[in-house]
């Protein structure tokens, strides 16, 4: 077996891989052990999903819809309490309390001399910067061409030698490209309810599938929490994408069969 990204010898490998990080309530869409080797898992968990997952907006994502991490730990938001007081908002997964409020001694001496306040929560931050977006998609898009394959020992061995991916696969390795540009839009609420066959409500951590247009562009699009983000496989562009929405009244990939 040899990995999909460095294409080494890996049937020594131990790690199994996440296509969507764990931290964000990924539990299913796993590579087994030699897909990916241990010394890309590792890079990856690092460089490449680390940036993605500490970002303002992904961080705010994670606390609000209380998405723990490795180690059970939803992560900690930066807020306010009013008049403008600076602080550091963690929430509980158990136990009765929502949560908790960390401030500096001079801040709590304001607090406790105000007759009143108010917890400001920000809703979203900052969203991550372009290439730390593009190197996470890439990686996640090799990763579920596999994922497809992974019952197909012949298949895994055409996506390690099929040259066409090698630029998608470099840019999540080394972010060969500097530019590899994505598109991004909201789809559905990251609070929204979904009726299931047996009448209960779910709601969808994330969901992702491939779109090949009539010019043979391969776009990988995936929706965490409703936040769609789509990239090209095949290389940096995205006008055909684009385009595309444009024919199609604005669907998503994920939904056309439901819209048409």
């Amino acid at each position: 077996m040899r990995c999909i990204f460095c294409k080494k010898e890996s049937s020594n490998s131990r790690s199994a891989e996440h296509i969507i990080p764990e931290s964000l309530g990924n539990t299913k869409h796993l590579l087994s052990r030699g897909i990916v080797c241990d010394s890309c898992n590792n890079y990856f968990s690092r460089e490449v999903e680390k940036p993605f997952l500490e970002s303002p907006a992904i961080k705010a994502l994670r606390f609000h819809q209380a998405i723990p991490s490795k180690k059970g730990r939803v992560p900690p938001i930066e807020g306010l309490l009013d008049p403008g007081i600076s602080v550091t908002l963690y929430r509980y997964l158990k136990g009765p309390f929502f949560g908790s409020i960390d401030v500096n001694r001079e801040a709590f001496e304001q607090i406790m001399s105000s007759e009143q306040g108010r917890v400001i929560f920000p809703i979203s931050g900052e969203a991550p910067k372009d290439l730390v977006v593009s190197r996470f998609l890439a990686k996640a898009g090799i990763e579920a061409i596999a994922y497809r394959l992974s019952n197909y020992p012949e298949g895994l061995d055409y996506l390690v030698d099929e040259v066409q991916f090698d630029p998608a696969r470099n840019h999540a390795r080394r972010g060969d490209s500097r530019q590899w540009p994505h598109y991004a839009r909201r789809i559905y609420d990251a609070d929204k309810k979904w009726n299931t066959e047996s009448d209960d409500s779910t709601q969808v951590m994330h969901e992702f599938d491939f779109l090949q247009t009539e010019a043979g562009e391969l776009y990988f699009v995936v929706a965490i929490f409703g936040l769609e983000l789509t990239l090209n496989i095949g290389g940096p562009f995205i006008d055909g994408y684009i385009n595309w929405l444009k024919q199609h009244n604005q669907a998503s990939p994920l939904y056309l069969d439901n819209r048409e």
